[in-house]
């Protein structure tokens, strides 16, 4: 009698590199700035790093498309394809705010966790960025993925499957296992560049 297991597919979701908002501390959200010439740097570096994939998919936001492109073009896997379920979580009124812009209008709200009116609910980002998964798996069965989206997404996700508060530099990100059943794992984290600085603006 057979023992096989159900094909697991194996994720890696990795953060883009810098942006141009990066650069300056601004939070993003959902707005669409370009990669820097440093996020480009970035991709390349990761590139180098990283092993075969069975496919390559991004985020619609040109910063993780943009990222995703150069490493998938030099590994030699693609075309990159794209889901708007991995797409950043909308933070509303903070998009192209700094860290003291949102501090100074709503005190505390960062360090408590809390989102301003307007924002993406939590639990809507996790379940979108988990039908992503599951539908990127169900394209790739038993295969390896690498996915280019966003630190708030992943973390969001991350907390929601049980892990600590994990935070994500540029290229940073986590390894995830989409089982059959549909369920989600969080796996080991990777970091593939050297933070330059800390500029976690999602």
């Amino acid at each position: 009698m057979s023992t096989a297991h159900p094909p697991v597919t194996r994720i890696l979701a990795l953060r883009h590199g810098e942006s141009e908002w990066n650069a300056v501390g601004r939070w993003q959200g959902q707005e669409d700035p370009p990669l820097t010439e440093t996020g480009l740097l970035q991709a390349l570096t990761a590139a180098q790093q990283l092993g075969t994939f069975d496919a390559v998919w991004a985020s619609t936001l040109q910063r993780a498309a943009h990222t995703a492109a150069v490493i998938a073009e030099t590994i030699g896997v693609g075309p990159v394809q794209t889901h708007p379920g991995l797409m950043e979580a909308a933070f509303g009124p903070w998009q192209g705010l700094t860290h003291d812009e949102i501090e100074a209008g709503w005190p505390g709200y960062l360090a408590e966790h809390r989102r301003p009116d307007g924002a993406e609910d939590p639990a809507a980002v996790v379940a979108r960025a988990l039908d992503a998964f599951r539908d990127i798996a169900a394209t790739t069965s038993g295969g390896e993925v690498l996915v280019v989206t966003h630190a708030g997404l992943i973390r969001t996700v991350c907390r929601a499957l049980g892990e600590h508060d994990l935070r994500f530099p540029n290229l940073g990100g986590t390894w995830f296992a989409v089982h059959t059943d549909g369920r989600v794992v969080v796996g080991e984290q990777v970091q593939l560049v050297e933070p330059t600085a800390f500029r976690d603006t999602l």
